[in-house]
């Protein structure tokens, strides 16, 4: 959170990428290892302005008014579904807890997505609301925890999205490397009809998810690829879905792989066994082919798979990462390994190397 000159206040949020656990973690309590990334958005708030709006790039200005049902846009044509419904969350708590209201105006531009508009994959739906949630939420001096924030960002979020697993939500929220399992989200959907906000942040629905810091692997570097064909994640769960029920899939075998490599992967980070690690990353590569065999789903494109067995080829483990079908893979190599050649290498193959980095969350906040 950043001060300017003019009292506005500056938030920026990373994006994440999935490193395993994928399709599982929207199982409640099933398990996923994520990484926020320095690529992410950037949300201003004008606390002196003169009317309410939220300006976006590449969307219309949208106006709004509080209301005790949430926000009411000035106009419904808008694409900013995710920033609406944190605005209404947050405008819920404030009213709770007696809370003035102010006039506020919100500048929302991200950085992650392509100079074309393309989106690299980064989950920037989750990385807006919870810089919505943090900036305004410090704006009207709510003081909210990290866990505060995270679950007011992801009761913002399954108002819109309610399968999404809130993964990219937790990886914006605490940065690092983290476990992360998937609350009741169910059950929390149904609470929030009647309950207080207050209350349903103790809810115990949000006993069976987790969010455990993680320590980065060691000796070895996290790269990742652009496909350059960005891919719809609500689109390809929902076909993995229909697989599920229709009995395609096997899943109860496919989420005892899933949570085996993820445990492996956490095991190996916590005990610095970097090899072990890059053994954890095949693994879990193996178990979302084996998925998408299964359902049909095309999960590894043949770039992603180019991209992977050049890494394979270096000595290297790497996978698709998220919902796959483009958008991203990830990989770890050697820290002390060729990184020019590799990414020459790759972008001989048409993979566009990102210059991510891990991102971490500035301060002595804590999870709790």
């Amino acid at each position: 959170m950043t001060p300017t000159p003019n009292g506005s206040l500056v938030v920026r949020v990373p994006g994440k990428l999935f490193i395993a656990g994928e399709y599982a973690v929207v199982t409640p309590g099933e398990p996923a290892v994520l990484v926020a990334v320095d690529m992410g958005i950037t949300v201003a708030l004008d606390p002196v302005a003169p009317v309410r709006t939220v300006r976006s790039r590449g969307y219309r200005t949208l106006e709004w008014t509080p209301a005790e049902t949430g926000i009411v846009p000035a106009h419904a044509d808008h694409d900013l579904d995710y920033v609406v419904s944190a605005l209404s969350v947050l405008e819920r708590l404030r009213r709770e807890r007696g809370i003035a209201s102010r006039v506020f105006a919100l500048d929302i531009d991200s950085g992650l997505d392509h100079g074309s508009g393309r989106k690299y994959g980064l989950g920037s739906s989750a990385a807006v609301t919870v810089g919505v949630v943090r900036a305004v939420g410090r704006h009207l001096g709510l003081d909210l925890t990290p866990t505060e924030e995270y679950r007011l960002s992801m009761l913002a979020t399954l108002a819109v999205a309610p399968d999404a697993s809130g993964g990219d939500v937790a990886a914006s929220t605490l940065g690092g490397w983290i476990l992360y399992r998937s609350p009741d989200r169910r059950r929390l959907l149904e609470e929030s009809a009647d309950a207080a906000l207050s209350a349903l942040l103790g809810s115990r629905a949000w006993d069976l998810g987790e969010l455990t810091p993680l320590p980065a692997p060691d000796g070895l570097e996290l790269v990742v690829g652009w496909t350059g064909h960005p891919a719809s994640t609500r689109s390809l769960v929902s076909a993995v879905q229909s697989a599920v029920i229709s009995g395609a899939v096997d899943h109860e075998r496919f989420l005892d792989e899933s949570r085996h490599a993820v445990s492996m992967l956490r095991d190996a980070l916590c005990a610095a066994e970097g090899r072990e690690a890059q053994d954890a990353l095949r693994q879990a590569r193996a178990v979302l082919r084996e998925l998408g065999r299964q359902s049909g789903v095309e999960i590894e494109t043949a770039a992603l798979g180019r991209m992977c067995d050049i890494i394979e080829g270096r000595g290297g483990a790497a996978k698709p990462s998220g919902a796959g079908g483009g958008d991203c893979g990830v990989a770890l190599v050697d820290a002390d390994g060729d990184r020019a050649s590799l990414e020459d290498d790759w972008r001989a193959h048409g993979i566009h190397p990102l210059p991510l980095a891990v991102w971490q969350r500035e301060g002595d906040d804590r999870v709790g």
